[in-house]
């Protein structure tokens, strides 16, 4: 009868394990379907086409890019650690300063000129501090694995806007929009590679 129980306790624990492993896995997929990169070429173009117009629709889609990403981020860290405290283990500590920005009203205020330069600083330190907690989770979480944070020289880029009055903000434009682009795609790879090791341990449970 105990023996009973206990396969009945180990079974329902597996079957917990397996749903949030599921649902991860469909919140995964679900991100992957839904993510697009921003072109920054076809914007510039458009922007010249258009005398500035299309500059409102680029900041706002790279602002709910932005939102959506660090949105979906702080979800599967809550997924994973509720994944770790299933299995028993040491769940890293998580640091919720996620702060929603408001894509229209800023997109809007790029028409006074001045808010175009501070929502692009507030891109880059977003996606460089982003970058460098998704490092430390993942490596508290996965120390197999290694994911290199990239190199966002801020400084650099504020000197050459300064330098070239303002102009060189194209530039610092530019390479944001190539940041967060190569962070979507690595994110994809990332999320693949914690979904490979959801499965392994889901084969190891099966064997035990």
């Amino acid at each position: 009868m105990k023996e009973f129980i206990k396969f009945g306790c180990k079974l329902y624990q597996a079957l917990n394990r397996t749903r949030l492993m599921q649902r991860m896995e469909t919140k995964m997929q679900g991100r992957t379907e839904k993510e697009r990169p921003v072109w920054f070429s076809m914007w510039f173009l458009a922007s010249i086409a258009t005398f500035g117009v299309a500059f409102f629709p680029m900041f706002y889609r790279l602002i709910e890019n932005r939102n959506r990403h660090f949105r979906h981020e702080t979800l599967l860290e809550k997924q994973i650690i509720a994944f770790l405290k299933k299995q028993g283990k040491e769940q890293p500590a998580t640091v919720d300063d996620f702060r929603e920005m408001n894509a229209k009203a800023w997109a809007t205020a790029v028409i006074l000129i001045v808010p175009a330069f501070a929502i692009t600083y507030i891109l880059s330190r977003d996606l460089l501090v982003h970058e460098r907690r998704q490092d430390m989770f993942l490596a508290a979480v996965f120390p197999e694995r290694m994911f290199m944070p990239q190199t966002i020289p801020i400084k650099k880029y504020v000197l050459i806007t300064i330098v070239t009055l303002g102009v060189g903000i194209v530039y610092w434009l530019y390479k944001v929009i190539n940041q967060y682009n190569a962070h979507f795609k690595a994110q994809q790879e990332i999320e693949k590679e914690i979904i490979k090791l959801m499965e392994d341990t889901k084969v190891g449970e099966k064997r035990m």
